[in-house]
């Protein structure tokens, strides 16, 4: 694997947050959303180009871990790293941190490769070739 994760950076922005002042709880899955796409585009697997070649990648599980609220202009780094890579299933663990390192949220979510007819397909081995570099093989730290 890389040195370090996949690291995407976002600031909090208005919309996001609710009258008290910290990220809704759902809108975490708008952010992983996002990270993931950039780290795939990175790696040179846009998720536009696996949509026009017939993959898609939905979620089936999604494990979140809220520590700390983010809030309004917070800056945000959220690490992408692989838990999963094989067959139909794509595991991803997320780290969410504000810019000072401070721990808000950790996340898994499990993906499965189909068609745009839903049926399950074997992930296309450029697809799996680019993301294996980014497999984890060690738990994450705590």
């Amino acid at each position: 694997m890389p040195t370090s994760p996949f690291r995407y950076v976002h600031r909090v922005t208005y919309a996001e947050c609710t009258v008290g002042n910290h990220i809704y709880h759902s809108r975490y899955l708008d952010l992983l959303e996002a990270a993931r796409g950039e780290f795939l585009r990175l790696v040179g697997q846009p998720v536009l180009g696996l949509q026009e070649a017939g993959f898609i990648f939905p979620a089936i599980e999604a494990h979140l871990h809220y520590r700390r609220p983010a809030r309004y202009d917070d800056l945000l780094h959220i690490g992408v790293s692989l838990t999963v890579l094989q067959g139909v299933r794509l595991g991803v663990h997320h780290r969410v941190e504000r810019a000072d390192g401070l721990l808000l949220l950790e996340a898994e979510t499990l993906h499965v490769c189909t068609g745009l007819n839903d049926r399950p397909r074997r992930m296309p081995v450029a697809f799996v070739d680019a993301l294996r570099p980014w497999l984890r093989t060690v738990p994450p730290e705590a």
